[in-house]
């Protein structure tokens, strides 16, 4: 109780330190300020201390100087769509929001985009491409999600197999390390290969490891047009040999994507129509390819000869209406699956190739044997598969096999030379699953890096290596900007 007592005490001197350093105008401890930094998108709700807005660099370093001095945790925040759990202050502390934090500069003759880490992903792709640039990497969430959330969590998206993820995109970054002193990590050149490559050992390590203030960025010349098809097949299984057919050609899609038929059974009573009038409830794939007007027309055919061959059923948008109408397919799955549970248990999985059947039939079985819908899709291209696991959060029974099902799952990816994570990280709700993926000196190697950056466990404790049962965890009930769940769910 006395040390508790003493850490609190701490902590109050500490921010009131930190008011006279960088203006009492910066820090908000309202009600309503420290709800909405106390979550992300998993909505673990952790009440933080203080929320820090920062005006410029020399603020950050100030703040992190005497969080470090006074241990007090700090949780770095972008636009907080992550996933996991990872922008929960799940230790307290202060919250430091970079979210306004957002210039983005264009260099059109190097193809170099500079940005500060609250620019989001969608606001750097237009400004890429009013110069005939392009910025690839393609969360689902682009009109909310910031440079440095991306980066922190090395995101991924539908186009990864094709055109890679977040750190493919990195020339350098700058920022400061937990205990407030500055570095820059390579630069903006398209070649460096001086010391250590710190700059990589930053993205993906979940804010842990340092606070990004800038970045430079990689782009390339934007793909003249594009072309979508959408193709239905009567089983999984059917669907998942037909895919690899096609990239064995070789052939590689701008964007090929999996939907299984619990997730277009949902789908179809969410929209009231089926997506193929004569083929309803079929597992889908929808492709798009890009790139030059020719290159297109080349492999178009390729695609129409594969469908004729393999899909039951098929359409290719001939307009920009027609391509939204089936990519509105693939956009109103995250909603549809509330139809089976009010919550799921979502995990962002990757396997080998030579696994995607069995890896479906895994899904198929654990609904079988928990009794629970597992609808399943995802980015085949590159083996990224979103599985969820549906359940009534009030219906105790339920949660419980829920908690099961997501062991058993994680269990059979690791079996199938597969990751626990392919885009969205680990942050809290991978935690317990982390030993299944790493040994003992993996873990205790990425340890030793954390405490040689982080002596004093400041930077976003909690994270990564500390086991969590999220599922035990009530998660609040808030609508977020992006949600696309039902307001009834």
């Amino acid at each position: 109780m006395k040390a508790k007592k003493k850490d609190r005490t701490q902590r109050e001197k500490a921010l009131s330190l930190l008011k006279r350093k960088i203006g009492a105008e910066a820090i908000r401890t309202d009600s309503k300020s420290l709800f909405e930094a106390s979550l992300d998108n998993a909505r673990l709700s952790f009440l933080p201390d203080a929320v820090i807005f920062p005006r410029k660099e020399e603020d950050v370093g100030a703040l992190l100087k005497l969080a470090n001095r006074h241990r007090v945790p700090v949780t770095p925040r972008g636009g907080g769509t992550a996933t996991t759990g990872a922008a929960s202050p799940v230790q307290g502390g202060w919250v430091l929001d970079l979210t306004y934090w957002r210039s983005v500069k264009i260099d059109a003759e190097s193809g170099m985009a500079t940005v500060q880490p609250g620019a989001r992903i969608a606001t750097i792709q237009r400004a890429a491409e009013r110069k005939g640039w392009f910025y690839p990497p393609d969360p689902s969430s682009i009109k909310y999600a910031t440079i440095g959330g991306t980066i922190a969590t090395n995101a991924g998206g539908m186009s990864g197999a094709k055109y890679g993820v977040t750190r493919d995109y990195i020339f350098g970054l700058e920022g400061f390390l937990p205990t407030g002193e500055k570095v820059r990590w390579a630069a903006g050149l398209k070649k460096f290969a001086s010391g250590y490559n710190m700059r990589d050992l930053w993205i993906g390590s979940e804010g842990t490891l340092g606070v990004i203030t800038k970045a430079v960025l990689k782009l390339i010349p934007k793909p003249q047009a594009r072309w979508t098809f959408l193709a239905a097949f009567p089983k999984e299984v059917q669907a998942l040999r037909a895919a690899r057919k096609l990239l064995k050609v070789p052939l590689m899609p701008a964007i090929l994507e999996f939907l299984d038929r619990q997730t277009v059974q949902c789908l179809e009573n969410y929209t009231a129509k089926p997506v193929f009038k004569a083929a309803p409830n079929s597992s889908l794939l929808l492709i798009e390819l890009d790139g030059h007007e020719a290159q297109i027309a080349e492999e178009k055919e390729v695609v129409m000869q594969w469908a004729y061959e393999h899909a039951s059923h098929f359409r290719e948008a001939t307009s920009l209406e027609e391509a939204e109408e089936l990519w509105a397919v693939r956009r109103v799955c995250s909603q549809a699956m509330f139809q089976m549970g009010d919550a799921k248990l979502n995990e962002d999985i990757v396997v080998p190739m030579q696994s995607y059947i069995p890896l479906i039939n895994h899904t198929l079985k654990l609904k079988r044997d928990f009794g629970l819908a597992t609808p399943t899709f995802g980015h085949i291209a590159d083996g990224n598969f979103h599985v969820h696991i549906m359940f009534n959060r009030g219906d105790k029974k339920q949660a419980r096999q829920a908690e099961k099902a997501i062991h058993a799952l994680m269990q059979k990816v690791v079996s199938l030379g597969g990751a626990i994570s392919g885009e969205h990280g680990i942050g809290l709700a991978k935690t317990p699953f982390l030993r299944l993926q790493h040994n003992r000196a993996e873990i205790n190697t990425m340890l030793a890096i954390k405490k040689a950056l982080d002596p004093n466990y400041i930077l976003n404790p909690g994270k990564i290596f500390d086991p969590y049962q999220v599922w035990k965890k009530e998660p609040a009930k808030v609508r977020l900007p992006w949600d696309h769940r039902p307001k009834s769910s």
